[in-house]
């Protein structure tokens, strides 16, 4: 279904995540794959991924638990995770570790790198 103008479409989708604080987490994201916000309001953060017609949405949770990662019997699991694929992986980790992810030392794969963002959801940087 091509369509040469995407703000026209009505098939957009998208995945809303909670944080204790909408902007450092919405603002972490995209600086980490270079997505635009494209809207900003108290609490709710869209950004736009600059093609097709998905978008991630970070919205403030007062009530936010920071997930286990691992995962441990009692405490907050996590509930989903994003998955971003990359041509170099020691240079995406770096990356995304300069901008406030944090690399658990639990790995369970070679070519995919679980990472925690500044909220502490974990995120798969991985290779092909």
């Amino acid at each position: 279904m091509p369509d040469d103008d995407r703000w026209r479409r009505s098939d957009w989708w998208g995945v809303v995540i909670d944080a204790p604080d909408a902007d450092v987490l919405a603002d972490f994201y995209a600086a980490l794959r270079g997505w635009k916000v494209w809207r900003r309001e108290p609490g709710d953060v869209v950004l736009d991924a600059g093609e097709g017609v998905a978008y991630l949405t970070v919205q403030h949770n007062p009530d936010y638990v920071r997930p286990s990662w691992p995962a441990e019997p009692g405490r907050q699991q996590m509930m989903l995770h994003l998955d971003f694929e990359v041509t170099d992986l020691d240079a995406a980790v770096a990356h995304a570790v300069d901008l406030g992810a944090e690399l658990p030392d639990h790995q369970p794969q070679a070519n995919v790198r679980v990472l925690l963002d500044p909220a502490g959801h974990p995120f798969c940087l991985y290779t092909s």
